[in-house]
């Protein structure tokens, strides 16, 4: 019995020892650093995150930009950014600022396929190529290994036609078209242009700032209703060539004819053809039927040069596009925003493409001058814009930083290119 009690005696001081040595490991605990971390920005507006340290010793730990969420997070493993502790007396906080390193610019992947299309623009897509509305067989080249941007700057010299419709096509040698079609070669007008501007129409246009320097190019081309107006801050107002489509003279004939922002310079139409059709053929069954709008423009404005894109050039591009594409592409006519560089490309001896790429201010909104929001406009349905990006991205001379800050690619002039 005695040695029972005995027993539970020391069974009794080792709980109360075990209590004791829990307590103190507990307050000992207690006097350990909370951390703060905040990124440099962020340090006078509370902390993001409590997180605790037990050490006393200086450390070096690795740290992640603040992601979309207001969140941040510490990975074990990240090269991104690095931030220095340094100890301070107890129940103090620390606060942990970021070495700035240059962080990873996303741009324009140039090797884009249509699984990057989210699932709708993929369905239409697939339509496309079922539908071929405008009847494309193509022979040429598929699928083959990415050529050089080089070579491809060849192709585009050596095959595009950048010829206007004049009055030696058929059926455009009439004496009535005589009084329409300009009678200087649009080389000749144009002249030899040294570094031009392409301005795209996309929503991401809107507060960038570029106008004065889109304006300090020797010439700058713009498409369908863009206007300058307004936006100068954004978009500049210099216009010396404005492209646009069958569409816009013949559904809104009396404000195209009536808005005065397109009396100026030197304006282009173009209009899809059937892949294979001659000028015959597309004369009389054209995608718009612009021609009676387009005499009514010049009836107006005599002076003024308006040039009809000869339909072979659509297809001529489109077969250069597709010769470089890893799949299939929409068998529907490149879009305005391709034809105009490629335009542009041959006029000049360098081109800055401002938005066709989409820079770090990328948005859904269609154009800056309107609040449509559509990723296709970015991404591609109709045209195949996704495969002309490819190419534009595969040509460009500037850099990525370009890119991601004002949208802006540099391309050769074809006239400068050795083949």
């Amino acid at each position: 019995m005695v040695h029972v009690n005995f027993v539970r005696k020391w069974i009794y001081v080792l709980l109360a020892f075990i209590l004791v040595l829990t307590i103190c490991l507990w307050k000992e605990s207690r006097r350990g650093f909370y951390v703060s971390f905040k990124t440099e920005d962020q340090a006078n507006h509370g902390p993001l995150r409590l997180w605790r340290w037990n050490s006393l010793r200086q450390e070096t730990v690795q740290d992640e930009t603040v992601n979309g969420t207001g969140k941040l997070h510490l990975p074990i493993n990240t090269s991104q950014a690095h931030v220095a502790v340094t100890a301070v007396p107890a129940r103090s906080k620390l606060v942990i600022k970021p070495v700035k390193l240059p962080s990873p610019i996303k741009v324009w992947n140039k090797d884009s396929l249509s699984r990057n299309l989210n699932a709708r623009l993929q369905k239409v897509r697939k339509n496309y190529l079922y539908m071929n509305k405008y009847r494309v067989k193509y022979s040429g080249p598929k699928y083959a290994a990415k050529s050089s941007p080089q070579k491809v700057l060849c192709q585009l010299r050596k095959q595009l036609n950048f010829g206007m419709i004049t009055t030696s096509d058929g059926p455009f040698n009439t004496s009535e078209w005589e009084t329409y079609l300009p009678r200087k070669n649009i080389s000749m007008e144009v002249g030899q242009m040294g570094r031009c501007a392409v301005v795209s129409s996309a929503g991401s246009m809107k507060s960038s700032h570029l106008g004065e320097e889109i304006d300090h190019h020797d010439a700058v081309l713009r498409f369908n209703g863009a206007p300058t107006r307004g936006y100068q801050a954004d978009v500049g107002q210099k216009t010396t060539i404005r492209l646009v489509n069958s569409q816009l003279i013949t559904v809104e004939e009396q404000k195209f004819v009536t808005d005065p922002q397109y009396n100026s310079g030197i304006l282009i139409v173009w209009d899809p053809a059937p892949y294979h059709s001659g000028i015959h053929e597309w004369y009389q069954k054209p995608d718009y039927n612009f021609f009676k709008s387009y005499k009514n423009y010049r009836k107006r404005h005599p002076e003024q040069p308006f040039y009809i894109l000869n339909p072979h050039m659509q297809w001529q591009l489109w077969d250069i596009l597709q010769e470089n594409s890893p799949e299939d592409i929409q068998p529907n006519p490149p879009s305005s925003g391709m034809l105009g560089i490629a335009l542009m490309m041959n006029f000049c001896d360098e081109v800055d493409v401002y938005e066709f790429l989409p820079s770090k201010r990328q948005t859904d909104v269609c154009h800056y001058y309107q609040k449509f929001f559509d990723q296709a406009c970015t991404m591609g349905a109709y045209h195949p814009l996704l495969f002309e990006k490819n190419m534009v991205k595969h040509l460009n001379r500037g850099t990525d930083e370009d890119i991601y800050t004002h949208g802006k690619v540099t391309l050769t002039g074809l006239r400068n290119v050795q083949c």
